[in-house]
């Protein structure tokens, strides 16, 4: 029996989870890779809008190669769990570290980005990288287009 209304329209969206999920992979991994490519090689204006790069040997350095690697390795879709779960430490630090001491709530410490993006690698760090992934391909389940 077909399903009618918005329910049905909104459970009919189901079927492109798969899609989206990927989208999702992607696009967050390409935002992230934006913060390391500031620290590492000033691009996007660098840090703090000057060029400016982080010193490599250092908790900023650390931090840009995280993102930019990190943030590469999440596009593709390898090794997405272990990667994911790194990401997830090294939001919930910079979020610690860098805008809890300014205020408690996300929204008057500047600290929802780490916060969502905590968050979104929580969530690949236990689904995957889906099917269309380098982690899929290496399961036998992955997409070959």
């Amino acid at each position: 029996m077909a399903t009618t209304g918005a329910n049905g329209v909104l459970s009919g969206l189901a079927k492109f989870t798969p899609v989206t999920h990927v989208i999702l992979r992607i696009a967050a991994g390409l935002l992230f890779m934006q913060h390391g490519a500031q620290k590492l090689f000033g691009w996007f204006g660098g840090m703090g809008g000057s060029g400016a790069t982080a010193e490599l040997f250092s908790q900023m350095g650390f931090a840009g190669v995280l993102e930019f690697f990190g943030g590469l390795l999440i596009v593709i879709g390898l090794l997405t769990r272990p990667v994911a779960l790194v990401l997830v430490l090294e939001m919930l630090v910079a979020y610690g570290m860098a805008h809890m001491p300014h205020a408690l709530a996300p929204i008057q410490n500047g600290g929802e980005l780490a916060l969502l993006y905590a968050v979104i690698f929580l969530y690949f760090a236990t689904a995957g990288a889906g099917r269309a992934s380098v982690d899929g391909l290496i399961a036998g389940r992955g997409t070959r287009s």
